[in-house]
């Protein structure tokens, strides 16, 4: 049986996902709105880690016809969901690959969802992309699945896995997931893209690293208070993080041993600096919405840090987290 995909941006999980299903002898199509990688690909092919795949069609989002029965992965930014989610009458068979909670997808109720713990980053004008940091694929339920649905869920997985470039983990619910991944993501991408630095910078430098310890307890605190469940995503659960966080030095020791595998990784967030919009209204303002009356400086912060660069088009700077620090309440640091 031929399976068809459509892939709905052409960045670096875009990408990693279409190689592994064209892999997996599926029929790819790529979709992107930036017409240099759609010309690109039609041309050359797309490529992860310089193996070069030719097989899947490239297609301008503007040209683009909603296929009614067919899996539509989700792979551009929240920001640009809007455009994409009013063309689709059928939500039945989209699976969003996406960093955050967008309120407008939320809503909708597609029953399958995946997250990525690996890092790839792509060529802005070419669908080319390195995977920079080793990680899984987590692809499972958002809520109570139907026979045919669970079924649609295990044939992706083994898609995926056929790729072979990075492991597929087939979970019973998946919002455990996302919620982990989110607790790290509001943490790294608004601090690492303000800042101008790759990930690892943040477990080097003091006041870079001093915040990013109390972000990860606050949003862990934010997630618990509102009773999600959180699963292990990387080496530990959230709640042995949390332990080795409130343990003296053990958190810059745990630093030394992470840093080399973060070193030349930057968060999904860093291209879209000074651009005037960036995902952190569905990282850090969706943990505020969550939170509700719980207390949550460092993440209103933060917000009012990313959208003052956006605003004033501002380039990342270390002197951004220096202000930062200067607008939280005393001692939240400590």
């Amino acid at each position: 049986m031929n399976h068809t995909a459509h892939i709905l941006g052409a960045g670096g999980i875009g990408i990693a996902a279409g190689v592994c299903l064209t892999r997996a002898g599926w029929n790819v199509t790529m979709v992107d709105s930036n017409a240099k990688k759609i010309e690109a690909g039609k041309r050359y092919g797309m490529s992860v880690d310089g193996q070069i795949e030719t097989r899947a069609q490239f297609v301008s989002f503007h040209e683009w016809a909603p296929p009614a029965n067919e899996t539509i992965f989700l792979c551009v930014k929240t920001f640009d969901n809007a455009s994409v989610l009013q063309r689709i009458a059928n939500m039945e068979h989209v699976v969003p690959i996406q960093n955050g909670f967008d309120a407008q997808l939320e809503l909708l109720q597609h029953p399958a969802e995946a997250i990525a713990s690996f890092v790839s980053e792509c060529d802005a004008n070419r669908p080319a992309t390195r995977i920079t940091r080793a990680g899984s694929l987590h692809i499972g339920a958002r809520r109570d699945m139907n026979a045919a649905q669970q079924e649609r869920i295990d044939t992706l997985a083994n898609a995926l896995a056929q790729g072979k470039l990075f492991p597929v983990e087939n979970v019973p619910i998946i919002l455990p997931f996302k919620a982990t991944k989110l607790m790290y993501n509001a943490a790294i991408s608004p601090l690492a893209a303000s800042a101008g630095v790759d990930n690892a910078q943040l477990l080097i430098d003091p006041l870079a690293q001093k915040m990013f310890f109390a972000l990860l307890r606050e949003n862990y605190s934010i997630l618990k208070n509102a009773g999600l469940e959180m699963q292990t995503i990387g080496p530990f659960h959230p709640d042995t993080v949390m332990r080795i966080l409130r343990t003296p030095m053990l958190p810059k020791l745990m630093g030394v041993f992470f840093r080399p595998s973060l070193r030349g990784t930057y968060c999904s967030m860093s291209p879209d600096m000074g651009s005037g919009r960036t995902e952190v209204d569905a990282y850090n303002g969706h943990l505020i919405r969550l939170a509700g009356n719980f207390p949550c400086p460092i993440n209103r912060a933060v917000v009012a840090m990313v959208e003052k660069i956006s605003r004033e088009r501002l380039i990342p700077s270390h002197s951004h987290l220096r202000e930062l620090a200067a607008m939280l309440p005393r001692g939240v640091l400590s």
